[in-house]
């Protein structure tokens, strides 16, 4: 109810709130089609922030409607690298002998 209330009062908040949805619905529902039209919509708003982010789909836009629309992802590599680098870090001295302990004490 309070949401309603605060988007009720501000327009700019009402329009991100619309399309960060519109663009949430389509990745779930894996609606790649529906890209360009939902750029076309950012575009037409004062959202200069949002603009941004529609520059930045437009330089790969082939790219960006195939992961919105296909099923294959590589979220199990990035998982990977994500944990390469964590260790990396830690091998760095940039984390306390305790948690480097811990981590591994976990992992394996």
């Amino acid at each position: 109810m309070r949401l309603k209330a605060v988007l009720a009062h501000c327009p700019e908040l009402d329009a991100l709130t619309r399309h960060v949805r519109s663009f949430a619905r389509m990745l779930a529902e894996r609606e790649g089609g529906r890209l360009p039209e939902w750029l076309d919509a950012v575009r037409q708003e004062d959202l200069p922030t949002l603009h941004t982010l529609a520059a930045g789909i437009d330089r790969d836009r082939d790219a960006v409607i195939a992961s919105l629309t296909l099923p294959w992802n590589s979220g199990v590599v990035e998982g990977h690298v994500n944990r390469i680098k964590m260790l990396k870090r830690q091998m760095f001295g940039r984390a306390g002998f305790a948690l480097l302990r811990k981590q591994v004490l976990l992992v394996h």
